[in-house]
């Protein structure tokens, strides 16, 4: 079983930066694909970035590519988001989740995390 903890949410003005923290625990997270996903009322979560387990391999979303850099630090279990050049459609709940295989579709990520709240003012 993993267990997921997101961190490092808030309140900022458009054009600031974020970083975002998501501790893991469970037998072989370290092994687990890692993804960043974001959700809004009413609307499904949508995928906004994945890291392979090694952090060989990182995808994102257009909507957040050249902003958005994921991470990973397998020695800490802990897999990082840094949001910079943030606008207020960027505000969302954010949430991790983890996997066996790399992947977008959120119905693909069996575990996943609490999320944490991003508001980023106009």
């Amino acid at each position: 079983q993993v267990q997921l903890v997101e961190s490092g949410g808030g309140l900022v003005q458009a054009g600031g930066s974020l970083r975002l923290s998501c501790a893991a625990s469970g037998l072989g997270v370290s092994t687990y694909n890692m993804g960043w996903f974001r959700r809004t009322p009413g609307k499904e979560r949508e995928f906004v970035a994945a890291i392979s387990w090694s952090g060989g391999y990182t995808g994102y979303a257009d909507s957040v590519k050249g902003r958005f850099t994921v991470s990973r630090d397998n020695a800490k279990n802990a897999v990082y988001l840094q949001m910079n050049s943030l606008k207020p459609e960027d505000t969302a709940v954010y949430l991790c989740a983890a996997r066996a295989t790399i992947g977008y579709a959120p119905a693909q990520y069996p575990y996943w995390g609490q999320g944490t709240q991003v508001t980023v003012s106009s």
